[in-house]
């Protein structure tokens, strides 16, 4: 008997396998091209030889969780306890299944806006919890806070946030935050706010963190990524940052799902959180790789839908092809050469509004071979 009965193999896995099977330029699965910072590399590298190579402290290595909340406080203006209020974890999304675990009980209900992140939903489903979900709607994907109110019932334990959101690229207004937050505290709902692209937010837009807002603060885990700021997804490197008396509900989950993460590189990104130039220049970094790409596009007959943020563009092809956005996406990884994720993916009902996601975290030479490829049909 399976708990979960109707999941297969992840879509990403699916396409990149496809995409390695055809030769095709893989703009699927988010992940960069290059390396991380050659500092980053070399402090790694220093605290390797240095023998910090045993188990570091369930929560984090102090120093690096001292770090971090000296980052919140600087970037917020919150002040947290490193000791009781933020752990470090093996990625974002082993933080996301940690915060669904410790708080979702048989019958509970989470709300997720799709599209969405694919763990979000199998991680309340293990938990024999109910997915509720509010569909956003293109191509605007803006959430209209009195239609989802109306989802909330008696059982209705948690909603799951993301901004800058994947796969839709949209970022969070400050009225969003201060709805979600008027909301949460009047159905006495937790908040799961997945904020991996935190610092990829365009277009002279600021990012709306659950930190910015204390009562919302109050109920919430926010959950980030090194991997997706540090271009090392491969690393496996993330961190919740919740209230105390969350926080001590996700450690007793954590402590035994994982324990402790990765020493080295913990270490070593304790001292890179000191030099903030490294991560606060991202905006510009990703914004020119995003307008890069919609340049390589721009005489394709796709239709892009603006980007606000991530590393994701999405474009609605209805315009160029009749078929379905996995067979599209099929179609786009064999004949043309280039891959991306289908959209439908992202609902649980695999709703199909002929809207497909590339990847931009890319050199602009292999989005200039992309572009080139797309510009045949």
């Amino acid at each position: 008997m399976s708990k979960l009965p109707h999941i297969g193999t992840t879509i990403f896995t699916v396409m990149s396998a496809l995409a390695n099977e055809c030769g095709a330029i893989n703009l699927s699965q988010g992940f960069p091209n290059y390396d991380p910072p050659q500092l980053l590399r070399d402090l790694v590298t220093k605290y390797l030889n240095q023998g910090m190579n045993q188990y570091a402290p369930m929560a984090g290595a102090p120093a690096l969780r001292q770090a971090l909340a000296a980052k919140i406080g600087s970037l917020y203006g919150l002040e947290l306890s490193p000791d009781a209020e933020i752990t470090v974890t093996a990625g974002g999304t082993q933080a996301l299944f940690t915060a669904i675990a410790a708080f979702v009980m048989p019958g509970d209900e989470v709300i997720l806006l799709e599209p969405a992140y694919d763990s979000y939903g199998p991680s309340v489903q293990v938990q024999g919890g109910k997915p509720v979900p509010y569909e956003l709607k293109a191509p605007d994907y803006r959430v209209d806070w009195e239609e989802l109110a109306a989802l909330i019932t008696p059982r209705t334990r948690m909603i799951v946030t993301n901004t800058p959101h994947n796969p839709t690229g949209k970022v969070f207004s400050p009225e969003d935050l201060s709805a979600l937050e008027r909301l949460a505290e009047a159905h006495d709902l937790l908040v799961l706010s997945d904020e991996v692209y935190e610092h990829l937010v365009f277009d002279g837009r600021r990012h709306e963190s659950v930190f910015r807002y204390p009562g919302l603060f109050r109920r919430s885990l926010a959950v980030f990524s090194f991997g997706k700021t540090f271009h090392g997804t491969g690393w496996k490197m993330g961190y919740c940052v919740a209230p105390e008396p969350l926080m001590a509900e996700f450690r007793k989950v954590h402590q035994f799902n994982v324990f402790s993460v990765n020493s080295p590189m913990q270490y070593a990104l304790a001292e890179f959180l000191q030099y903030p130039e490294e991560y606060l220049h991202l905006q510009t970094f990703y914004q020119a790789k995003r307008d890069f790409f919609l340049e390589t596009i721009s005489g394709t007959g796709l239709r892009p839908i603006a980007c606000e943020g991530t590393y994701f563009q999405l474009v609605d092809y209805s315009s160029v092809s009749d078929l379905g956005d996995f067979e599209f996406c099929q179609w786009l990884t064999r004949e043309v050469g280039v891959a991306a994720i289908p959209v439908s993916s992202f609902f649980g009902n695999k709703r199909d509004d002929q809207v497909v996601r590339f990847c931009f975290a890319k050199t602009e030479e292999v989005l200039a071979q992309a572009g080139e490829r797309l510009g045949r049909f």
